[in-house]
C-alpha cells in the first residue's frame, strides 16, 4: 500500500496558504511553482480541500485562504479530503477467496481486526498532528537557513 503524493501536495499547499496568504495572493500558479507541478493538479487538490471545508478560494486570481486556524486543521482532515476511504476503510480485503480452502475460508476474519487496528493507530496519529505543527517546523527550518 502506498498513499499517493496528492496527500503531501495538499499539505504543501496548506503550508503555503498559511505562510503566504496574509502577504500575497496564493493562486494556483503560485502554488504550482512552489510544488513544482502542473497548476491543473493544484486546482484539483484545491477543489478537494475546498469541498472538505478546509479552505476558501476566491474567484479568478483572488487567492486561497484557510477557513479555520492552522491548529484546528489536523492531518487526518487533510487525508480524508484528499484520499477518501472506500466505506471508511483504509485496507481493502478481497472477499472472493475460495471457501473450500482453509486459508480462503478464514483469511478475511483473521485480517479484518488486525488491519482495522492499524488504521485506527494511523488515524490517531494523524489526528494528533496539525497544520500548525507543520508550519512551526517550517518556520524553524527557515530561520536556521
Amino acid at each position: 500500500m502506498q498513499i499517493s503524493s496528492r496527500f503531501t501536495i495538499a499539505l504543501h499547499i496548506l503550508a503555503c496558504i498559511s505562510a503566504f496568504s496574509k502577504q500575497t495572493k496564493v493562486t494556483s500558479a503560485f502554488l504550482a511553482e512552489s510544488v513544482n507541478t502542473n497548476a491543473v493538479i493544484i486546482r484539483n487538490i484545491l477543489l478537494q480541500l475546498k469541498a472538505a471545508g478546509l479552505i476558501r478560494v476566491d474567484r479568478g486570481t483572488g487567492g486561497a485562504y484557510l477557513k479555520q486556524p492552522a491548529d484546528e486543521i489536523c492531518l487526518q482532515d487533510v487525508y480524508r479530503a484528499i484520499e477518501p476511504l472506500e466505506k471508511g476503510r483504509l485496507f481493502r480485503i478481497h472477499k472472493n477467496s475460495n471457501k473450500n480452502c482453509p486459508v480462503g475460508r478464514n483469511i478475511y476474519e483473521i485480517l479484518d481486526g488486525r488491519l482495522t487496528a492499524v488504521q485506527e493507530v494511523m488515524e490517531l496519529k494523524l489526528r494528533s498532528m496539525s497544520l500548525a505543527d507543520i508550519t512551526a517546523d517550517l518556520n524553524e527550518r527557515i530561520k536556521e537557513q
